[in-house]
């Protein structure tokens, strides 16, 4: 089995050579392949791509947050990561509110309209200082639903109870690591209704082995391109933090995905990162003082060694 990089790269030439062209939810269109899996060996190092800049910074203040339960996108913009904005900015685009011009399919235009793409800009730097400094606003229009962190923290049961299912799942792998229930899900048919985007990533599952900690993620739906390389280094990391607190050693991370897809408008981008050599992996140094997954913060998260290709820019299909 092809493994670390060359298994993300073998994943795209799949895709390209032998994906079914279908439509989107987002209009975009895309070459699409049913049912794939990737697997990368943690011990040989960190899995984010050499082949572009993948920002480490992003991924990590991503999954803390994740980590937090929180599902308001302040505590990102407090740490400069705009990733989650545009479904935000959506909702606030689209409700009575909105006092600014029409921003009407802004996913695209502004990729090709430079007047519009200015107003884009100014309307989303709006957006950004409202969340930050207007409680109310943020809490409105901020507030992405029952999203990731609030289903691995806060899942509501049928008789208002709620279930911590990322704690209970640490403390099972601490007392019983044969367990073969070590599962944490984002799929929540009822809430799936109120979440800005439905789970992407929608369980994933732990298994010890060896004094190993790996983790197997489905993904129902993967951006190839833009989604996925975040996916993989969110869940490496993830793995990392678990295997931390209960003594363990990192194993593998194995990506499952069902929708695997490449937008048509990545499709030179994608060609452009084939064309180029992976490089050596960077090492991930965690700050040996924090013992608890919930303690961790941005500064107790190093990368050394990651010396990658530059990065290529596509645009995001909302």
């Amino acid at each position: 089995m092809v493994t670390g990089e060359q298994a993300y790269l073998k994943l795209c030439e799949e895709v390209l050579e032998h994906g079914t062209i279908k439509g989107d939810r987002t209009n975009t269109g895309t070459h699409s392949l049913f049912g794939y899996q990737m697997r990368f060996d943690l011990s040989e190092g960190f899995p984010l791509l050499t082949t572009k800049l993948v920002p480490f910074r992003l991924i990590a203040s991503e999954l803390l947050w994740f980590i937090k339960g929180d599902s308001n996108i302040r505590y990102l913009l407090e740490h400069n990561n705009n990733i989650w904005n545009e479904w935000a900015f959506k909702k606030w685009i689209e409700s009575e509110q909105y006092d600014g011009p029409d921003m009407t399919d802004f996913g695209r235009r502004s990729l090709l309209d430079e007047a519009f793409n200015a107003q884009y800009r100014e309307q989303m730097d709006r957006f950004k200082q409202l969340v930050l400094t207007d409680d109310g606003f943020a809490k409105r229009f901020g507030d992405l639903g029952s999203v990731y962190g609030k289903q691995w923290r806060a899942w509501q049961t049928t008789t208002n109870q709620t279930i911590d299912q990322l704690n209970d799942v640490i403390e099972t792998i601490k007392v019983n690591p044969d367990s073969r229930r070590l599962i944490v899900s984002a799929w929540n048919p009822e809430d799936v209704p109120n979440m800005a985007l439905p789970p992407c990533h929608t369980m994933f599952q732990f298994y010890v082995a060896d004094g190993k900690l790996s983790c197997q993620l489905y993904q129902r739906s993967g951006d190839i391109f833009l989604g996925v390389p975040f996916n993989i280094a969110s869940y490496a990391l993830l793995t990392h933090l678990i295997a931390h607190e209960c003594n363990l050693k990192v194993g593998d991370f194995i990506h499952t995905l069902g929708d695997a897809h490449i937008y048509s408008n990545h499709k030179e981008q994608v060609l452009t990162q084939l064309s180029r050599e992976p490089k050596s992996l960077p090492n991930l140094k965690l700050n040996p003082e924090k013992k608890s997954v919930f303690d961790f913060e941005m500064e107790d998260l190093a990368l050394e060694g990651y010396d990658p290709h530059p990065s290529i820019k596509a645009p995001v299909a909302v």
